[in-house]
């Protein structure tokens, strides 16, 4: 899941709240080219006012259109749409595709509630339908799970967000945080120097003042969880880096030459640190795309922790010897 589906669960949640009959609509299978995979999810109110996506726009057409000439459906039950070329066209699934949706109505919102609780508490949980009784219940989740429907009980799993943990308040943190941001991370930036956080403004960013290795613990790295020291400072870096590189955190990297990284982990290896955990330092950060401004080299960082996320070979990596101003990530 995505953060959209927690934005589409809460807006449902505040519809219901104020008087208005909400329903649920959920991907639950797709065959060809379907533009929104299994578990995407909308809401749509009463009035056919609609949040979150199931396809590129013309199933939701179709959707609010049922809602307004009166199809109020009592129970959770299944729609497709594609079964033909033709229909496909209609709804614009390209390539033949055919989507298959659950919509059920919410009848209650105390479960969202409890959900949001605990995915804020960076709790991953499934939310488990029964469409014969429309039954709604959470249990906890493993990483590594994800959306399953038998044609009798879905099972959608929600939480936690990405974080991205930033040392250092400087020009490239700033560009890294907006890039992140856009791609549903949440953004953390540590920097406890006062010349630099006062002049930290980015919107939707938590700001800490405190010691980065604090800040780490504080945090309670994860498996959804990225670190990036970038100060130049190892009394900043290698703090947050002896935390860091003992968490479960699916990635974690730190600014500096091939020459500064080779000296950063040997002076980590003289603290408590396996071989196996200093490995783990990405460094020099980034990949290779011949970034030499803040912003390119915002998008390199980015780049690697999106292709180490999604389980990907780092294969443009930086060469060897590296000259001129890229060598600074």
């Amino acid at each position: 899941m995505d953060s959209l589906d927690l934005q589409v669960l809460q807006q449902a949640y505040d519809w219901q709240q104020s008087g208005r009959r909400v329903w649920l609509v959920t991907v639950v299978e797709t065959w060809g080219s379907a533009p929104r995979p299994p578990g995407a999810l909308l809401a749509l109110r009463d009035d056919g006012l609609v949040v979150g996506s199931v396809s590129g726009g013309c199933v939701e057409d179709d959707l609010i259109e049922r809602v307004r000439t009166g199809e109020r459906v009592a129970k959770p039950s299944e729609i497709r749409y594609g079964v033909s070329k033709e229909e496909a066209a209609r709804f614009g699934l390209p390539c033949g595709g055919t989507l298959r949706l659950v919509q059920e109505p919410l009848l209650s919102s105390e479960w969202i509630s409890e959900l949001m609780a605990r995915t804020a508490r960076h709790e991953l949980v499934a939310r488990r339908l029964d469409l014969d009784t429309g039954e709604v219940t959470l249990e906890s989740a493993h990483r590594g799970e994800s959306f399953t429907f038998d044609g009798k009980v879905m099972r959608a799993i929600f939480g936690p967000r990405w974080r991205l943990l930033m040392i250092g308040a400087g020009q490239l943190s700033r560009a890294l945080a907006q890039m992140a941001m856009t791609l549903d991370f949440e953004v953390i930036c540590c920097d406890p120097r006062e010349e630099f956080h006062l002049t930290w403004e980015v919107p939707g960013t938590r700001f800490a003042t405190g010691m980065p290795d604090d800040v780490a613990i504080e945090m309670q790295l994860d498996p959804h969880s990225a670190v990036v020291a970038l100060t130049h400072d190892p009394k900043l870096d290698d703090l947050v880096l002896l935390e860091a590189l003992k968490s479960p955190a699916f990635y974690i990297g730190a600014l500096g030459s091939r020459a500064n990284t080779a000296k950063r982990k040997e002076r980590l290896a003289l603290f408590d640190l396996s071989e196996a955990e200093i490995n783990r330092l990405h460094g020099p950060i980034g990949l290779d795309i011949g970034s030499r401004t803040p912003g390119e080299i915002a998008v390199s960082i980015l780049a690697e922790i999106i292709a180490v996320r999604n389980s990907v070979e780092l294969r443009q990596k930086k060469p060897i010897q590296v000259t001129g101003p890229a060598c600074a990530t």
